[in-house]
């Protein structure tokens, strides 16, 4: 059975696929949408196109719903952001498939209008309607109250702390997770 797009009153959602390199880049390009996540390095056009697309294509699955959920405002069809679905681990050797990782990055002009949250409340409702998922974990660096706060509000719950590393060192991080 194949995932159903999530409705809200206020957003709409699609899939992104590898057309959608654009707003990909814009998105990447705002220093404190990217402050979590690269240091505040703003991603290449180059990097977008041949790292991230090619990540997303990896992971990216129709029928389960996996992939980059694109974030628009019904109102005024203004793109504002993503949400990511794909199983915990995915770029490892042993991916959980049962245990579906979610993660949001946008536009800074739409925090605190609760569109992160309602996204991913809504991708979330549609993602416990399939029976081989068990549960829904996300992580964040651990000074990212903003996505935590987002966390709690899926009620998803603390894990543990531990370290993320990238090619700068590490820094401490999150995991949150619920069963369903």
């Amino acid at each position: 059975m194949k995932m159903n797009a999530p409705v809200t009153k206020r957003l709409n959602f699609k899939l992104m696929n590898e057309h959608d390199w654009p707003q990909l880049f814009e998105l990447d390009q705002d220093p404190a949408v990217m402050q979590y996540l690269t240091r505040g390095v703003p991603t290449s056009l180059e990097q977008i196109k041949n790292e991230g697309v090619p990540r997303m294509l990896a992971y990216r699955n129709e029928l389960k719903g996996w992939g980059l959920w694109s974030i628009t405002i019904k109102q005024t069809n203004t793109f504002i952001g993503w949400v990511l679905i794909r199983p915990m681990c995915f770029f490892t050797d042993a991916p959980n498939y049962s245990d579906i990782e979610i993660g949001w990055r946008f536009k800074q002009a739409s925090w605190g209008h609760g569109y992160a949250t309602e996204a991913a409340l809504a991708l979330c409702d549609e993602l416990i309607k399939q029976d081989d998922v068990k549960a829904i974990s996300a992580t964040a660096l651990k000074d990212n109250t903003a996505s935590i706060n987002i966390m709690k509000k899926l009620g998803l719950q603390f894990i543990k702390n531990y370290t993320h590393t990238d090619e700068q060192g590490g820094l401490p991080a999150v995991l949150y997770s619920k069963s369903v």
